[in-house]
């Protein structure tokens, strides 16, 4: 077994569903930490969904985050399993930076 430290990181330029981490196929991820920075001046909201499969759970729903403030999304670590996808959306598009902190384990 290995593990490796890794980040995730998107510029949402865009309000369209973006990939912010997909696990690869023979690991499991523990997301320790995402941290969600707004850089416009101006409150925002995010929504994270966690895909399996056809499957999609969301994780939070319009979450706000506050102009020029920065939130962390977990209070506890998130497994992510093999093939699972962690998206992002913004409110509007050019306000939000997302960051992932990830221990993949294969």
């Amino acid at each position: 077994m290995a593990n490796a430290y890794v980040n995730a990181k998107v510029d949402l330029t865009a309000t369209d569903v973006t990939t912010l981490y997909t696990c690869g196929q023979f690991t499991t991820a523990i997301v320790k930490s995402i941290l969600v920075s707004e850089d416009s001046n101006n409150a925002d909201t995010l929504t994270l969904t966690l895909t399996s499969g056809a499957s999609v759970f969301s994780l939070y729903k319009d979450k706000a985050v506050g102009a020029k403030g920065t939130v962390e999304l977990l209070t506890a670590p998130l497994v992510v399993q093999a093939d699972e996808i962690l998206k992002v959306t913004a409110g509007t598009a050019n306000r939000l930076h997302v960051v992932a902190s990830i221990l993949e384990i294969t």
